[in-house]
């Protein structure tokens, strides 16, 4: 099976989750900031066993505290970015592991991050291979990211993986547009890092987008 690694860059969404106490808004803002040095900062070679171990933390996390959306959220995102490092036919599993936590955090609050399980189980139907090898879904992602954009309409990452939705569909003059107004989202408080990192790859897609336009 082909390397999930790019399929799986679900990652990094969203503010910080207002409703939480100090303590869990601290584990919050933990896992997001590990998470990006992660995916953005270490070598290819190294992400993966540093998401694993990112990701018994995500886990412990919704352990503790099961009935709290953003902690299974980012417990999907975390698994998720594991699989894409990993890539193999393990990278299915951790693939269905993330989507199971992802629609869990939906059944506890759709809206928690800014509607972020939405964005980021559209990411995982968009990327991981459809049937009969696994559960991709094109229709199903477009679907799940216009419920992201109607929460967050203006965040950068739902509108990046809306733009890069349509680029897979050669929808390239909308996905341009979308990919445009993602480079002008609000930059994020104690996000820099997973900010940049998402810019970089909003204007690598630009690029290829225009390549194509040519």
């Amino acid at each position: 099976m082909k390397k999930i690694a790019t399929c799986l860059l679900v990652w990094g969404l969203s503010q910080g989750a207002w409703a939480l106490d100090n303590a869990d808004q601290q584990r919050l803002n933990m896992l997001q900031q590990s998470w990006a040095h992660i995916q953005y900062q270490l070598p290819p070679d190294q992400r993966a066993t540093a998401f694993e171990q990112l990701s018994s933390q995500a886990s412990a996390f919704t352990r503790e505290r099961p009935t709290t959306a953003e902690a299974w959220i980012w417990s999907g995102i975390v698994t998720s970015s594991w699989a894409g490092a990993q890539g193999g036919l393990g990278a299915l599993g951790k693939a269905k592991t993330a989507k199971a936590d992802l629609e869990k955090a939906l059944t506890l609050d759709p809206r928690a991050l800014q509607g972020s399980a939405y964005t980021s189980l559209a990411a995982l139907y968009d990327r991981v291979p459809g049937w009969p090898i696994g559960f991709g879904d094109a229709d199903k992602a477009e679907q799940l990211l216009k419920q992201a954009l109607l929460i967050n309409p203006d965040g950068i990452d739902s509108l990046y993986f809306w733009g890069d939705h349509l680029y897979r569909q050669k929808r390239y003059p909308e996905a341009r547009a979308a990919l445009l107004k993602a480079l002008q989202a609000t930059p994020r408080p104690g996000r820099e890092i997973a900010d940049s990192g998402r810019r970089h790859e909003i204007n690598a897609l630009l690029a290829d987008i225009d390549k194509k336009l040519d």
